[in-house]
């Protein structure tokens, strides 16, 4: 085992100045962050005792083999860095905070013509205005519902509202006052924005202006004997009052804080936070974090902090945070929130009064979370570890495949063929690992096996030429001029078959809506593709699929990933070269992990296929129409939404589209129509 003495830095070597340090392993890749405001001091408390560390702390050092710093100027620019290196190279030893949900946020996309209020989860999308979180959907619904009557703003979706254009009616929520029915025209687009920016002023506190406006008016059409019109304004009232009453009173008005509680055990910690606008709680979320290294409460406070507010808007961000303890560099990050809002922010530990006791409702919220995270991940922990060990034991692998790599391949009657991979690690889909291949064989699953497995390694062998690792130590192996049992794919061969469809195939799950993200770049720690190899292939299929992946990784020299192929039959699996399969018992843990992994690249891959298809088949059915380029086929796809719908339109409709004459639109419809244009 390499201790911390091989790679510890000259003495004097290190500065006495504030900077960040990364620590990487033998395969380059940052495996921690730190920052110091004595790089010298912060440093040499590494090296200095080893046996007096914490042993997470020393878990770390023994998997690196070197350190480098940056010295900045100031602690707010440390911090900065910090947080900067933590988001680029994703450290395996840094606290990383993460849902425990996903929580829905009240979302206004004002970046539209006519904003659309809708509830949203995930990711924040730029132009769009978001209120919450909210702990349930149902929630925001009913509010919403309730100031739709006041603010009658579109909440339908972009195909309804293109079919209520085009018919020329609203849909039924225009009928009954509860949409402005921009769509067809009774309002402008400007006066359906101002509509939309007060509904996002009601919801982001400025209540009173409101109410205020509605009594004026209800008492001016009671004087003008309009009872109607004050009824409905009273109506009106009653409304916005009860949206107001779903969210609880509980600091004075005008207040506007994020109140954050920590609960935490040697393992684990959990953060409840409440968002107070105009002294009314908006919305709560909570996260959950391993306490992957050695970190008391005011370092989980800021890595929280810069967690939480390091990319945030500057409406995001309140005037006052309430922590339960200070950061160790509280005047900083202070400071730093304070350029992203750009206003002061302060950081505040609560000690009396209401903010004090709202403290201690959030602790309580965080000591749930913690519990019932607990008692969810207990049995699933020991469930995850007792199949990874079953599986080793029933394959005779020397260890645990924490890393797993499943392969299948999908396509009707040998076209459109593509195939999937996805990546588990300790027993947990790892949807970022996940990529896509169109394969270039039509000679049947198991050449496409073959083709997929080929290719994803080439892309592994080259990240490992591209670092030397093929030159150097006991892998040297892989390389065919070093090692005569290599077989011919091996070593210098590979370069000439590297993957370059890779890239472009490495996408975007359509039915999650996660990225592909690359792995590590070796040299910089940066993230590249294909850079890490799993412990176990499975590929969906028996025999003849298992034995074509391992011939693969036989021609490329691989000698160190074992294969297994799953067929779906009798869920028998198959090892390469064997005549007989490994039954596993139906109740086990290990197949049910298999299956489990098996299934989910089956899904992969049919959602892709699925999107390939279509897109083919749109293509298809527009280059009937002679005289049609790619931007007009773009454009009348674009709107319409679908080929089905453009068969549905007429020559004058499609006449609408820039650029469509009246002789090409017939030409459509009757080619459409399967006529002889």
């Amino acid at each position: 085992m390499v201790g911390p003495a091989s790679f510890r830095p000259r003495p004097g070597s290190i500065p006495e100045s504030p900077g960040v340090y990364r620590f990487r392993d033998a395969g380059g890749r940052v495996i921690y962050v730190g920052k110091a405001k004595n790089l010298r001091q912060r440093l040499n408390s590494y090296f200095a005792d080893f046996a007096g560390l914490h042993p997470r702390t020393q878990t770390m050092l023994t998997t690196a083999v070197d350190v480098d710093w940056t010295v900045v100027g100031t602690e707010v620019e440390a911090l900065q860095l910090e947080y900067s290196w933590i988001k680029e190279y994703d450290p395996r030893f840094n606290v990383k905070y993460r849902d425990d949900k996903s929580y829905p946020y009240l979302a206004v996309t004002m970046g539209e013509e006519f904003p659309r209020v809708q509830v949203l989860r995930g990711a924040k999308r730029k132009g769009t205005r978001y209120f919450g979180p909210y702990s349930h959907a149902w929630a925001i619904r009913e509010t919403v519902d309730l100031l739709l009557r006041v603010f009658p703003i579109r909440s339908c979706s972009a195909g309804v509202f293109r079919r209520a254009e085009q018919i020329g009616r609203p849909c039924l929520l225009g009928y009954i006052d509860k949409c402005s029915a921009p769509c067809v025209g009774r309002v402008t687009a400007q006066e359906h924005r101002t509509l939309a920016e007060d509904f996002c002023d009601f919801m982001a506190g400025n209540t009173g202006r409101f109410t205020k406006r509605l009594e004026r008016e209800m008492r001016q059409a009671a004087a003008d004997q309009e009872y109607e019109k004050a009824a409905r304004l009273r109506d009106d009232i009653q409304a916005l009052l009860r949206a107001m009453e779903k969210q609880a009173v509980v600091l004075g008005e005008g207040t506007d804080c994020d109140v954050i509680a920590l609960a935490e055990d040697p393992l684990e910690a959990a953060v409840q936070v409440f968002y107070v606008r105009g002294g009314r709680i908006r919305g709560q979320r909570g996260w959950v974090v391993d306490k992957v290294e050695e970190a008391g409460p005011g370092e989980l406070v800021e890595q929280f902090l810069l967690q939480m507010y390091g990319d945030a808007t500057p409406e995001v961000l309140p005037k006052e945070v309430l922590v339960p303890v200070l950061p160790p560099d509280a005047e900083a990050v202070a400071e730093l929130l304070g350029e992203h809002r750009k206003a002061r922010v302060e950081i505040r530990v609560p000690q009396r009064g209401d903010k004090k006791a709202l403290m201690e409702t959030v602790w309580r919220n965080a000591m749930e979370a913690l519990k019932q995270h607990k008692l969810k991940r207990a049995s699933d922990l020991t469930t995850r570890s007792k199949a990874l060990q079953e599986v080793a034991d029933a394959l005779d692998l020397d260890q645990a495949p924490l890393r797993i790599e499943c392969y299948d391949v999908s396509h009707i009657q040998g076209t459109n063929v593509v195939a999937s991979m996805v990546v588990f690690e300790d027993g947990l889909a790892r949807k970022s690992e996940y990529r896509k291949f169109s394969v270039r064989s039509t000679e049947g699953d198991v050449a496409s096996i073959y083709e997929v497995i080929s290719r994803r390694f080439k892309r592994y062998l080259e990240e490992r030429s591209a670092t030397g690792e093929l030159d150097a130590g006991p892998d040297a192996g892989m390389d065919s001029e070093t090692d005569p049992d290599a077989g011919p794919g091996a070593g210098a061969d590979f370069k000439a078959g590297v993957d370059s469809e890779a890239d472009p195939d490495a996408g975007v799950d359509s039915e999650t809506g996660i990225g592909a993200e690359p792995a590590i770049d070796p040299e910089t720690g940066r993230p590249r593709k294909f850079a890490y190899p799993p412990n176990l292939v499975v590929v969906d299929g028996g025999p003849a699929q298992a034995a074509a992946a391992q011939r693969a990784l036989d021609e490329l020299g691989v000698d160190d990933v074992a294969v297994c192929g799953l067929a779906k039959r009798l869920e028998e699996v198959w090892l390469p070269g064997e005549d007989l399969p490994v039954i596993l018992p139906r109740s086990s843990e290990a197949l049910y992990l298999l299956q489990r992994v098996r299934d989910e690249a089956h899904r992969f891959a049919i959602t892709y296929h699925r999107s390939k298809r279509s897109k083919s088949v749109k293509e298809s059915a527009l280059d009937e129409v002679p005289g049609l380029g790619p931007a007009r086929k773009q454009a009348l796809i674009k709107h319409f939404g679908s080929v089905k719908r453009l068969r549905e339109a007429t020559a004058a409709q499609i006449c609408e589209i820039p650029g469509i004459g009246p002789a090409t639109a017939e030409t459509i419809v009757s080619a459409l129509k399967g006529e002889n244009p």
